[in-house]
């Protein structure tokens, strides 16, 4: 799902609402995600998952056309866990509709 197509599924959940307040919405919260990520805070949405860092330490690698050995600088990467609630959903064997697990997963 693309940033718009969620902005799409909401103005249709929730049509009193105009479309360019709800990109806003949208966008304010993807922009409070990064920053809080690159302060290194940790985000958890119960239910849902959490966003947080990990830190890879430098190293030496190696460049796979030459075999050369090059030098990997420390990087922090993004990355997602996902909630017990949202895993058990994707995991169930049962078919559901959308309504049905946004109402288990109540963010």
């Amino acid at each position: 799902m693309t940033r718009s197509e969620l902005i799409l599924k909401i103005s249709q959940k929730n049509p009193h609402l105009f479309n360019r307040d709800i990109e806003e919405v949208v966008n304010a919260i993807f922009v409070e995600i990064s920053q809080a990520l690159s302060r290194g805070d940790r985000i958890e949405l119960r239910g849902f998952g959490a966003f947080s860092i990990k830190h890879r330490r430098s190293r030496i690698g190696r460049n796979p056309r030459t075999g050369e050995s090059v030098h990997v600088e420390e990087k922090k990467i993004p990355f997602f866990k996902t909630g017990k609630k949202l895993r058990q959903l994707l995991n169930s064997e049962s078919e559901r509709n959308d309504n049905e697990i946004i109402s288990e997963i109540k963010i």
